[in-house]
């Protein structure tokens, strides 16, 4: 209705059309959550929470663990700091339920035989998190509150997508069950959320390790579907290539940490299939040298021997050959519209130096630029990869100086420029 119709209408008859507008029209807020494009949040490496079941099979590796000690019912395995503040005894037998083991007949990982597990909470946001006070906004809490604020409402066009982050993806046609069944549910995932906000296609925001995971879900999935179903990929604190920070970690040949987190970052990582994920690709950091001995210096290239001298098995070593390096080397745009936000201006690992050759001491750290996790050198990388493949359709890089890993999901002004980025994807539109 037009303003000149407006003003021959008898004032009645307008306080009438007023009233009944006021009545029967939505609220404010349901019109602003209604025009948003649907979230799906994917978290960091473990900040999602596991549970765990044990059979009759399980031997455990102290007689503090086990069926008589933990029962047959579901319990927290990760991650579980208030049980192990009250009975630090179980530290032993949560690192070990934590384990996977590889399977050389299925050509596969999975859990010990014995230990069931699965992700708590699929579809929520409520599903990653810490109930470790040191560790609190380490997982997109500060995020999910940031964008409830925005307008998002958890169940509604906000959701989360945990994962088991003791596996990750393998090169195309090897078995990767656990992988496979994430992508499963993940598609699902993305489907119903799209359909329960009008259709909308949903925008995946990704931190970390989560972001591997997004994009090796997009480059399995149809272009057709990517388009229709994805509005936009956010992907927070992730470049390609792996990271230096990872080498320091595994030639490290300590004994037994002191916290389940350690069991998760150190040696309990080794039997993870995720580790090799996070190794420095040859494609990104060529041949400078990563770790540096007195004998002999060790690139990206030389990743098969350093694992060696780390002391991994030939057929572990085979297996990061096989099932992470094809990965690695064939880094490919999501070809749907992206932006990646990444910390800079603080110091990274660079360089882990032995002098001597002994990977049981501390070495000596050289650092670059980055967010203290991931390297600038990454980030370039992945701004080369995607920003120049004619197919990207749109593509945003945002360095924000001074903001750590974690500091972008938990610093105010850093959270407040993610939000705002989130909402200029709501509005995104590409040819």
């Amino acid at each position: 209705m037009d303003a000149h119709r407006r003003r021959l209408m008898p004032q009645f008859l307008l306080f009438l059309l007023a009233t009944v507008c006021f009545i029967g029209a939505p609220s404010e807020a349901h019109e602003a959550m209604s025009a948003l494009h649907p979230v799906v949040l994917l978290p960091g490496y473990s900040c999602s929470q596991l549970d765990a079941r044990l059979t009759d099979e399980y031997q455990p590796p102290t007689p503090a663990c086990g069926i008589p000690k933990q029962s047959r019912d579901w319990f927290r395995l990760w991650e579980n700091f208030t049980a192990l503040q009250e009975d630090p005894a179980l530290l032993p037998c949560y690192a070990d339920q934590l384990r996977l083991v590889f399977d050389p007949v299925a050509g596969d990982y999975h859990n010990l035989p014995g230990v069931k597990t699965r992700v708590v909470s699929f579809g929520s946001t409520r599903g990653f998190g810490s109930d470790n006070p040191a560790r609190k906004n380490n997982c997109m809490e500060g995020l999910v509150e940031a964008l409830e604020g925005a307008g998002y409402t958890e169940g509604k066009n906000l959701f989360g997508a945990p994962y088991d982050f003791r596996y990750a993806p393998a090169t195309p046609g090897l078995p990767q069950r656990v992988f496979s069944d994430f992508l499963s549910s993940l598609t699902n995932l993305v489907e119903s959320t799209s359909r329960m906000n009008g259709n909308k296609p949903v925008i995946l925001v990704t931190h970390s390790f989560g972001g591997a995971f997004a994009m090796e879900f997009l480059h399995r999935s149809p272009l057709p579907w990517r388009r229709r179903y994805v509005k936009h990929l956010v992907m927070l604190g992730l470049g390609i290539g792996g990271s230096p920070v990872i080498l320091q970690v595994l030639a490290s040949n300590a004994g037994s940490p002191s916290s389940l987190l350690g069991s998760v970052l150190s040696f309990g990582n080794r039997s993870f299939a995720s580790t090799f994920s996070i190794l420095p690709s040859p494609n990104v950091y060529g041949h400078r040298p990563l770790v540096i001995t007195r004998a002999k210096n060790y690139s990206a290239d030389d990743m098969p021997e350093f694992l060696a001298a780390a002391g991994f098995s030939d057929e572990e070593v085979a297996r990061y050959r096989t099932r992470t390096l094809p990965l690695a080397l064939n880094p490919r745009a999501p070809l749907v519209p992206m932006t990646c936000i990444n910390g800079v201006g603080v110091p990274t690992i660079d360089k882990v130096v032995y002098w001597d050759g002994n990977f049981s001491v501390n070495p000596q750290l050289v650092y670059g630029d980055g967010d203290g996790t991931v390297n600038l050198v990454a980030v370039l990388a992945l701004d080369k990869v995607i920003g120049d493949d004619p197919d990207q359709r749109y593509f945003k890089s945002v360095l924000i100086p001074n903001v750590t890993h974690i500091g972008m999901i938990s610093d105010d002004l850093a959270l407040k420029r993610v939000v705002r980025e989130i909402m200029e994807a709501n509005n995104q539109v590409t040819s």
